[in-house]
């Protein structure tokens, strides 16, 4: 009996070991999943589970982020590239040093004058999207349906949303589009004024990351490789230089430098998966389940789920709606997933060190570009208003889980999932 209990239990231990650190292993394949926010689409990696006997696909409900664009504000470009001149006009830098000069160079002369703007490839990948989206459900854009299009009033969301609807036009001429980007829209497209905003910010939060973030900061390898004095103290601590190079070394893969350079190589891969970490832990504190939070950063898109459902109620019962697409931000599409608890990113990790191994990865959620889909299908038959609609929901094209239950899976009852979530938010 204890030889047994001892052999359960280890094989429970190898179970548990073999899931640890997905993403460790994931990073080391694809270096470029470190950059979370700043990962460059991938496309969906999933192939569609056919759609349920006697139903088609009729109306399409979207969020997307922009897409892959250059970092906000000079900070990220000119302080490390002034430390860096700093430190090589008194002859403190190694040949990598100087060498890391010379690639900062181009990176800041292509950004120049492009704070936060959208890039050649985050256009590329809008246009590779609504490609998708049209064939894949081609029942959707058949005809002279209307395509009703938004953008929050930043400038990479409106050329975002610019670039997709040039595809749509494109592939069927004959669409009615409408598009708009206003002030009118912003309070659900991205709304800066909601009080869970402020909820976020707790000291129990601060507290936890910065704990969190000192256990895992350690940039003295790459002070050994750029500088050759190890007394040497520059204009940016350790910390904030190290940070702000292994930001630009995700930012590269959005820019045509891509082709050209790559500042992966100043890093171990301890340094480039802790990074990693504590911005993985910076998303899940802040706009996802956090109990530090009381998860108040998912609530930060009530108002935007919502429109989703008032949008629905109306454009379900048309006999062929088309499509409502929304472009927007990060801040909005993760904490939305997490709202909805699409693939149980809504669920409440207690401890900071296990989000790797439970698998909360905000790489998965919120790439450039990234996109919520809420795809409806009605029955070949009979009238949509009268008709019981299936909905299932497409994070980055890939379909994903509800809490709800369902006869279908991944189709869900929309009549359930629009109960489930106007209760989760009735007093929100």
């Amino acid at each position: 009996m204890k030889k047994t209990l001892i052999i359960t239990i280890c094989l429970v231990g190898m179970g548990l070991a073999a899931q640890a650190q997905v993403a460790r292993e994931q990073i080391r394949k694809n270096i470029n999943l470190a950059g979370a926010n700043y990962l460059a689409y991938r496309g969906p990696q999933q192939k569609l589970t056919p759609a349920p006997k006697g139903y088609e696909p009729f109306y399409i409900s979207h969020y997307g982020r922009h897409g892959s664009r250059y970092l906000i504000g000079t900070n990220d470009y000119d302080k490390p590239y002034y430390a860096l001149l700093h430190a090589d006009s008194l002859g403190k830098l190694t040949d990598k040093g100087r060498e890391l000069v010379g690639k900062l160079r181009l990176i800041r002369d292509e950004a120049l004058g492009r704070d936060g703007e959208l890039t050649l490839r985050g256009a590329e990948q809008h246009h590779q999207i609504a490609r998708r989206m049209f064939e894949r459900f081609p029942q959707v854009f058949r005809g002279q349906t209307n395509i009703n299009a938004r953008s929050t009033i930043v400038i990479r969301c409106i050329l975002s949303m610019e670039n997709a609807l040039q595809e749509f036009s494109a592939l069927n001429p004959k669409l009615n589009i409408r598009h708009d980007a206003s002030y009118h829209d912003m309070y659900y497209m991205n709304d800066e004024k909601s009080v869970y905003a402020k909820l976020c910010d707790t000291q129990e939060a601060r507290d936890a990351l910065k704990a969190f973030n000192d256990r895992h900061t350690d940039y003295s390898h790459l002070k050994q490789v750029l500088f050759n004095d190890p007394s040497y103290i520059g204009p940016m601590s350790d910390r904030a230089l190290g940070t702000s190079l292994i930001k630009l070394a995700g930012n590269v893969q959005s820019t045509e430098l891509r082709h050209k350079l790559s500042l992966w190589d100043l890093f171990t891969e301890d340094e480039v998966y802790s990074y990693w970490l504590m911005n993985n832990a910076f998303w899940y504190m802040y706009y996802g389940p956090s109990h530090e939070t009381n998860s108040a950063g998912t609530y930060t898109q009530v108002n935007l789920l919502k429109n989703i459902i008032a949008t629905a109620d109306s454009c379900l019962r048309l006999p062929h709606p088309g499509a409502t697409l929304r472009y927007g931000h990060d801040v909005n599409v993760l904490p939305l997933a997490c709202l909805l608890n699409l693939n149980h990113y809504g669920e409440t990790i207690d401890n900071l060190e296990d989000l790797d191994d439970r698998g909360w990865n905000n790489y998965d959620v919120f790439p450039m570009a990234c996109n919520l889909q809420f795809i409806f299908y009605k029955p070949l038959k009979g009238s949509p208003a009268n008709a019981d609609i299936l909905v299932k929901v497409l994070l980055n094209e890939d379909e994903a889980t509800l809490p709800i239950a369902t006869d279908h899976a991944p189709y869900y009852h929309w009549k359930d999932v629009r109960a489930y979530y106007l209760n989760k938010i009735k007093d929100k």
